[in-house]
Order: structure tokens, then C-alpha cells, then sequence
């Protein structure tokens, strides 16, 4: 029991951060093939790669971390504030009328729902809640933003590790395979998760990779040509 109750919550977590997990994959994955690719193109010293692919991955890990914890906290705070709002304008009729109106009802759908909520706080946030579409229970922002770390850096290593085991030539090639297969991965897990076209994501998703890479190995070069002697 008690060892399940840990991996109960963990599931649940992991199940709520799915599309935490992903978004952070993805940006690991592409940030770090496009950073790697380009320091890669203009050297065949592996440490010099290496350096700048560690410390590239765990700028962006940590940042995203941040920009994670942020938006969640955001998104929490501003559903706190409507739930308060929704509790103050119970108290008149013509307040929540006025509310509902700007969601889109009629003055007359406004009015009688209004009427009818008027006396239960509780239902009258409910129901400023979904036409507002503010969340029910906003996610946490701690949890989150620790899914984003482990998931931005594990995605971030992909594009990495070859280069720490094989020799430079074959490490591109290698690094550029295996970075691939992540993005396909990636691409159909966005495609479930949003409910589109797997296809389409797919290519998105590989297509966003690429791009990335091509511009990193542009940049790394023009960079190399312009500053060498």
C-alpha cells in the first residue's frame, strides 16, 4: 500500500503533465539538434561540441523550468481571481447578466440563467467558470515545472550522446538518425494528445527539427567564416 499510493500519484501526474512532457521534449529536441549541428559543422573537436551541447542543454532546461512554473502560476492566479469575481457578482442579478453577455448569451438567456444562480455562489462560479473557461482545478505549478526540466533535458541528451562515444564523423550521422526517430516519437505523441492527424504532426514536427538544424549549421558557419583568420 504504501509503495502504491507514491506511483498512484506519479501516474496521475504524469498523466496531467502529458502535454508538459511533450512540449518540453520537443523544444529540448530541436533546440539542442539545431545548437549541436551548428557547433558541429565547424569543428572536429569533440570536447568543443560536447561543452556547448551540456551547456546549451541545461540553459534551456532550467529556462523552460521557469517559463513553465511562471505560466502555470499565471494560469492559477487568474483562475483564483475569477472564481473570487464570480462569488462578488452573485449578489446582483445585473452583474452576472452583464458577465454572461459578454461570453455570448442573448440578454434574455443571460438574465434567466442568472435568475436562477443568483442565490448559489457555488453555481454561479460554475457556471462563470465554463463560459469564461477558466479551469476547475489549475494545475500545480511546481509539479509542472519539474516535468518540464526532466523532460526538456532527457529530450535535450538525444542529440548529445553520440558525440560522447563515437568519433565526431560518425556522430553526426548517428546523432542525426537517432534525432529523427525522437522527433517522429514526438510527432505522433502531439498528434494523440491533440487530436489531429497523425501525419501532419508528424511531418510539423520533423520538419520544425530540421529547419532547426539547418539554421544552426548556417549560423555556425557564416559565423566561422566571418571570424576566422
Amino acid at each position: 500500500m504504501t509503495t502504491g499510493l507514491p506511483l498512484q500519484r506519479l501516474r496521475r501526474s504524469f498523466g496531467a503533465s502529458a502535454g508538459t512532457i511533450v512540449f518540453g521534449m520537443v523544444d529540448g529536441t530541436v533546440s539542442i539538434f539545431g545548437l549541436i549541428f551548428g557547433v558541429a559543422a565547424t569543428t572536429n573537436d569533440v570536447k568543443t561540441v560536447l561543452i556547448a551541447g551540456a551547456a546549451g542543454a541545461v540553459a534551456a532546461a532550467v529556462s523552460m523550468m521557469a517559463g513553465a512554473y511562471l505560466d502555470i502560476e499565471t494560469t492559477r492566479d487568474a483562475a483564483d481571481a475569477a472564481r473570487a469575481s464570480a462569488k462578488a457578482a452573485v449578489t446582483s442579478v445585473t452583474s452576472l447578466s452583464t458577465r454572461m453577455a459578454k461570453a455570448g448569451l442573448t440578454s434574455t438567456q443571460s438574465d434567466a440563467l442568472a435568475a436562477a444562480v443568483q442565490n448559489d455562489p457555488n453555481a454561479a462560479g460554475g457556471l462563470l467558470r465554463v463560459l469564461q473557461g477558466a479551469p476547475e482545478a489549475p494545475l500545480n505549478p511546481l509539479e509542472q515545472a519539474l516535468w518540464m526540466l526532466f523532460a526538456d533535458f532527457l529530450a535535450a541528451a538525444v542529440p548529445i550522446l553520440p558525440f560522447v562515444f563515437l568519433p565526431i564523423a560518425q556522430a553526426r550521422i548517428v546523432s542525426g538518425a537517432v534525432t529523427l526517430a525522437l522527433l517522429v516519437g514526438l510527432g505522433i505523441g502531439r498528434s494523440q494528445i491533440a487530436k489531429r492527424s497523425m501525419l501532419r504532426t508528424v511531418i510539423e514536427t520533423v520538419a520544425i527539427g530540421l529547419a532547426a538544424a539547418f539554421a544552426g549549421i548556417a549560423i555556425g558557419v557564416l559565423v566561422n567564416q566571418l571570424f576566422s583568420p
